[in-house]
């Protein structure tokens, strides 16, 4: 038997022997082969490099690492990112400072407040709360590399929002990136950035989104204490301190996806912020021809809960279902929506693509365009699903505020 396997063996080594030699005496069977192997040598050469650069790129840059999405909201913070996105965001915050005037028993003096803002273009708007500027005689604007711009001046305040935009003369700022706050989740991480009592610029605080959709009243900080109710806000555990008020709260991409608003006086290291895509619609108008306008469609509604939907027997458990709770009609007369046919008890599910009570309430959603732009909304009507397009207009100050 090894007889046997010495003797296969021996034949084998023979007629590989012959194969070779048949190879090497054959000039194109030996060219291709050469050209094959130097094509594989190039190849793995090239994806050794490319490798090389990526992992470099990765060791020098460590911001972000990117999940399945399409946008900033689906970035994670790594190890060492929040100092660098906080970095790349800090340029765009800026400190306000006001000076009020504070009426007292021995009649009227002047104080002085302060905010943050965030500047929204190179040539000088910003974004603050309405609050941060309320009763101001002067506005400061002070800049992160130390900047100070005297008597800014408010360009639009958001009637239904705590939302105030103000102007500098100011070229080559640095302007934040807004991000989409219709895409946030509870439990995602973000960054707050403030001017944190007043006094201590750049303050960085981190946190997660604890919810969205909250509903609160908020006090304007003035002297008569006016308050407002704010809806569709967005709750986080990122600590907003006393002057932290129109800060940018932050995802891992440094996209600014919130306004820094409010703190609960009723528990701790509980804060709101105000989805920065309800902000949109003004900020387009302000950039294209100096109007800071909120756009509306005139109806009023209640948000469509599971509870609202068992108490109305309706069909859906979320969406915006017009009807009126008060004197006024739900349908505002001559309103964009008197013009195109929306009645009262119809149920508005989606704006465009975005949907009620997933991306947003309707009126933040509707704030996202600038007056003549023209929407579709989707409505059940009857059991029925029917599209219907709107031409946004201006809001109206005569408007009962409980319109959208």
């Amino acid at each position: 038997m090894a007889n046997n396997f010495q003797q296969g063996f021996k034949e084998q080594k023979i007629k590989t022997s012959a194969n070779i030699q048949k190879f090497l005496t054959d000039p194109l069977r030996f060219r291709r082969f050469i050209v094959g192997l130097a094509s594989v040598a190039l190849l793995v050469g090239i994806v050794g490099l490319v490798m090389s650069l990526i992992l470099m790129s990765r060791g020098t840059t460590p911001i972000t690492t990117l999940q399945s999405g399409t946008d900033g909201n689906s970035a994670n913070f790594t190890e060492g990112s929040i100092a660098d996105v906080a970095n790349k965001v800090t340029p765009s915050v800026v400190s306000i400072v006001t000076e009020t005037s504070v009426q007292s028993f021995f009649g009227e003096s002047s104080g002085q407040a302060a905010g943050t803002g965030i500047i929204v273009s190179s040539d000088g708007y910003i974004l603050t709360n309405k609050h941060v500027i309320s009763g101001a005689k002067t506005i400061q604007v002070v800049t992160s590399d130390g900047q100070i711009f005297e008597n800014a001046s408010v360009t639009a305040t958001d009637p239904l929002n705590d939302v105030a935009f103000i102007k500098v003369n100011g070229s080559d700022l640095k302007a934040a990136n807004l991000g989409d706050s219709k895409t946030i989740t509870a439990g995602q991480q973000v960054v707050a950035i403030g001017n944190a009592l007043g006094e201590f610029q750049n303050t960085i605080t981190s946190g997660i989104v604890s919810g969205t959709g909250r509903s609160l009243t908020a006090s304007d900080g003035s002297s008569t204490s006016s308050t407002e109710t704010l809806t569709d806000m967005i709750q986080t555990d990122a600590a907003i301190n006393s002057g932290n008020s129109g800060g940018p709260l932050i995802n891992a991409a440094g996209e600014v996806i919130g306004i820094n608003t409010a703190t609960s006086s009723s528990a701790n290291s509980i804060g709101f912020a105000i989805p920065i895509s309800s902000i949109k619609g003004m900020l387009k108008g302000i950039l294209e021809n100096g109007k800071g306008e909120r756009a509306y469609i005139g109806v009023r509604s209640i948000s469509v809960t599971p509870e609202v939907a068992t108490s109305y027997d309706l069909p859906v458990n979320s969406g915006a279902y017009v009807l009126s709770e008060s004197k006024y009609t739900a349908i505002i007369k001559d309103s964009p929506a008197a013009k195109a046919g929306l009645q009262e008890k119809d149920i508005i599910t989606k704006v465009n693509t975005a949907t009620i009570g997933v991306n947003g309430s309707l009126s933040s959603l509707i704030s996202e365009y600038k007056p003549g732009d023209t929407i579709q909304l989707t409505v059940i009507r009857g059991g029925n699903t029917i599209t219907l397009n709107v031409t946004l207009e201006a809001y109206k100050t005569t408007s009962n505020n409980s319109s959208r």
